[in-house]
């Protein structure tokens, strides 16, 4: 079931949005070559638990998952790009890390994801970073009142095309609401001017990853992080927005 938020209701939603967006840049403010993995979880747990806000990670156990997450962020090191779990390893120069993000604040969920070098930028991985960045801005422009999901999933796999990246649709964006995962799903690809018709008050979480010379994933024995199946690197970047009937709203929009 397809739930409308009310402009009250997508109001709501901001504390959560503020708070996903300070958590992201302040780790990524604060992680350099040497931090642990568990620091990184550690320091966004000590967020959540200040702020009164509930982690949508920390019980999470959907089908594809062997267990409960049993931690508050993903983690995803180089040729993860998903769902990584944090373990004890430090960070290497040149490292490229992933931080996808959600909490629930006063009920209402945000959900969003960063990739960045560790130390030293990569060439490839800035290139890589920045598609990301570009399809998730694309995929935004298409979210208004009017257009169909197909033209936000067609925006984002456009991007993809021209700069050469394979696009899984496995895992994709979602709705975002009460809870993190929600109808509808928001593939990294599709066709324009099909699907869901676009109303005021949806609210998605839209989220390009994409991996440099592959589509397919394969998941580690922790039964959480998913890497890509020949070793490339991915990166991943995500933001929750809110439909209206002019420009949509970034409810994890960072500073």
């Amino acid at each position: 079931m397809i739930e409308l938020r009310t402009p009250s209701e997508i109001e709501a939603m901001r504390p959560a949005g503020r708070f996903v967006a300070e958590v992201l840049s302040t780790l990524r403010e604060s992680t350099r070559v040497g931090t642990n993995l568990l620091e990184i979880d550690a320091q966004a747990h000590d967020m959540i638990r200040k702020r009164g806000a509930e982690s949508c990670y920390l019980d999470y156990h959907p089908s594809f998952g062997n267990s409960p997450f049993g931690k508050v962020i993903c983690t995803s090191v180089n040729d993860a790009v998903l769902h990584g779990l944090p373990h004890d390893y430090d960070l290497q120069d040149g490292d490229l890390l992933t931080l996808d993000f959600a909490v629930s604040v006063d009920g209402w969920v945000a959900d969003s994801a960063i990739s960045f070098n560790v130390g030293t930028a990569r060439d490839d991985d800035q290139r890589l970073i920045r598609a990301t960045e570009e399809a998730l801005v694309a995929g935004i422009a298409q979210a208004r009142e009017g257009n169909k999901l197909g033209d936000v999933s067609h925006a984002i796999g456009q991007v993809a095309k021209t700069a050469g990246y394979p696009v899984n649709v496995e895992f994709g964006g979602h709705g975002v609401g009460r809870t993190m995962h929600e109808a509808p799903s928001v593939p990294n690809r599709g066709r324009a001017k099909r699907g869901l018709p676009l109303k005021h008050g949806l609210v998605i979480a839209i989220e390009p990853w994409f991996l440099e010379t592959t589509d397919t994933l394969v998941q580690d024995a922790d039964g959480w992080t998913l890497r890509s199946a020949d070793g490339s690197r991915g990166a991943h970047t995500e933001h929750t927005i809110a439909v209206t009937d002019g420009e949509p709203i970034i409810l994890t929009a960072r500073d």
